[in-house]
């Protein structure tokens, strides 16, 4: 899968420490994005599950979030990765451009199954006119945080 980097010990990108993912790839292209870079699906590294679980485990007390570009627009990879990370217990947040609505609709089962991975969802695109910096863990006031599980 495509990933522009990966960021340990955030403290902004969900509770807790956090190891972050940033996938490669978004096709909401939201005015006033902090990482426009993440938009076009071949910039980044191409790497396994089993590199990007490396890099996660020289980390091993933070939670995972996965964030971009769009993580949806990779689903079936980061489902498996999402799997695997599962297995050790981690806490997933996801961000995501899409509403749950749209995710819950998607015909692509894998959008689904990664999901299920998921312990919470942040959903909705970043809209510059309602930026709210003292919202915590989100950009703007449209975007949900909504506990899956």
């Amino acid at each position: 899968m495509k990933v522009m980097g990966m960021h340990h010990d955030s403290v902004v990108d969900g509770e807790g420490l956090r190891t972050v993912i940033f996938f490669a790839g978004c096709p909401h292209h939201c005015f006033g994005c902090h990482n426009p870079e993440s938009w076009n699906p071949k910039n980044g590294k191409e790497m396994s599950v089993q590199e990007i679980m490396d890099e996660v485990l020289s980390n091993p007390l933070t939670d995972i979030t996965f964030s971009g570009g769009e993580p949806f627009c990779q689903a079936k990879e980061v489902k498996e990765l999402a799997r695997e990370l599962k297995k050790l217990n981690k806490n997933i947040w996801i961000y995501t451009g899409y509403t749950i609505e749209q995710l819950k609709s998607s015909e692509d089962k894998h959008v689904g199954e990664l999901l299920e991975y998921c312990d919470v969802l942040v959903d909705g695109p970043f809209i510059i006119e309602k930026r709210d910096i003292t919202l915590p863990f989100r950009g703007s006031s449209n975007q949900r945080i909504i506990k899956l599980k």
